[in-house]
């Protein structure tokens, strides 16, 4: 039992080092041919929380075997048990929230719909001008006309009451 301990263990470490060198190559030499298997809503399924729980399980049951009186079975049991703990802790504490934190800038223009924005350039009576709207974590500046067929001034808040042929179609925010 104490070979496959050494087996896990080994694999897990092996595996930690050619993802820090090589994981970028890797990646790309690799992009797509996985799409099948795609799991991309089985966030459990990471390889970061499978690898490192069996990493973990390697180790804790090479300590287990070599530094307590334990019999087999119950260092099998007791490393199990560590390393399905263990991959909760990763999966809570670290793939979760960073799963979270990704943003995009991108959108898509009618996402601005009913978002208040500034006038950064007037918008003339019959024209165009410029607004500034905050999507996600940056400001987007967006060619903007008049609903209401009326001078905006600079520096006003407005809302975005349509979107046509990529002009977004505002009216002063009160």
């Amino acid at each position: 039992m104490l070979e496959f301990y050494w087996v896990c263990l080994i694999g897990g470490v092996l595996f930690a080092l050619v993802t820090i060198i090589f994981g970028d190559i890797l990646g790309n030499f690799l992009d797509g041919v996985f799409d099948v298997l795609a799991m991309d809503h089985l966030d459990f399924l990471q390889p970061m929380v499978l690898v490192g729980g069996i990493t973990v399980l390697g180790g804790s049951g090479i300590m287990l075997s070599r530094y307590t009186r334990l019999e087999p079975l119950s260092v099998a049991v007791i490393s199990l048990a560590v390393a399905i703990v263990v991959s909760i802790i990763v999966y809570f504490a670290y793939v979760k929230p960073m799963k979270n934190c990704e943003n995009s800038t991108g959108f898509s223009i009618n996402d601005l719909v009913g978002k208040i924005g500034e006038v950064s350039v007037p918008i003339p009576v019959e024209g165009y001008g410029e607004v500034v709207i905050k999507i996600g974590a940056g400001l987007t500046n967006q060619i903007a006309a008049n609903m209401d067929h009326a001078e905006i001034p600079a520096g006003t808040k407005v809302v975005v009451g349509e979107v046509k042929d990529r002009i977004l179609y505002v009216f002063p925010f009160e």
